[in-house]
């Protein structure tokens, strides 16, 4: 148990932090002219930004919109990948092969870049960031469905559901979903560690939050002009990031050796 103490206690920061960012908005875009740069000290645990705005309470709310959009994203790919999945595992045939060709399709391109053109067509803000990431990102969740339904449907219960007549859908929800809970729960782990990464990249460049409001990739793109005076304006989004992407991909690991006992 004590392996899961450092991701999940990291994460219940993460989650707390997101759920009363609305509380320090005000305090967080509040310019102090005097503060500008000032270093990490008595008067801010993380220091001040460019526009003497505190960095501390600038990550407490971009923690809010890491988790909206990792959370947002992972959830709607995992329905329609999840939908696609099943459907050309289970059906086979002339369905089966358009919709893997439409995820080679997909794959073909590098999912960050597609992600940026879709962001860039459609403008900055998280409706459409989720949109953007979603777009991409239900393909492995599809890919990682179809093929362990593949396997599992030619399980004897299964086989014995179609020989009483059980109808398609049935043995889709029933027989087939909850044997792939585990594999996809471990996907979704890792997959929200990927979308906490893309957030802050997107928004680094421009297509997420937009200001005044903060989020983690803003608070680094804000701060790489002023690494040699005040460093502490992209180390602390920075260790922010590396500590909730490292906690993810632990408990996806712990989650993966606990749920597969393939691998016991």
């Amino acid at each position: 148990m004590i392996r899961y103490w450092f991701p999940l206690g990291i994460l219940a920061i993460w989650t707390v932090a997101a759920i009363t960012g609305g509380w320090v908005v005000d305090s967080a875009n509040q310019i102090d002219l005097q503060r500008i740069l000032m270093r990490p000290g008595d008067l801010g645990l993380m220091g001040y930004d460019d526009l003497g705005r505190p960095i501390l309470q600038r990550i407490w709310v971009g923690a809010q919109v890491s988790l909206l959009v990792s959370f947002g994203v992972v959830s709607l790919s995992l329905l329609i990948g999840t939908a696609v999945g099943l459907i050309a595992g289970y059906q086979g045939g002339w369905l089966d092969l358009i919709l893997v060709r439409v995820m080679d399709v997909f794959l073909a391109f590098p999912g960050i870049l597609l992600a940026i053109a879709l962001a860039g067509i459609m403008g900055p803000g998280v409706d459409n960031l989720i949109i953007a990431l979603s777009a991409v990102g239900w393909v492995g969740f599809a890919r990682l469905t179809r093929g362990q339904v593949l396997s599992l449907k030619q399980r004897d219960h299964v086989t014995a559901a179609i020989a009483l007549g059980t109808p398609r859908h049935l043995i889709l929800l029933r027989h087939l979903l909850p044997l792939l809970s585990a594999p996809l729960i471990v996907e979704a782990t890792f997959g929200m560690a990927g979308m906490v990464i893309a957030e802050a990249g997107l928004s680094f460049l421009g297509l997420g939050i937009q200001p005044p409001d903060a989020s983690w990739g803003s608070l680094i793109r804000d701060g790489a002009s002023y690494m040699l005076m005040a460093p502490h304006m992209v180390l602390a989004p920075g260790v922010a990031i590396m500590l909730v992407v490292l906690s993810l991909n632990m408990l996806g690991d712990r989650l993966r050796d606990r749920l597969d006992h393939r691998s016991s």
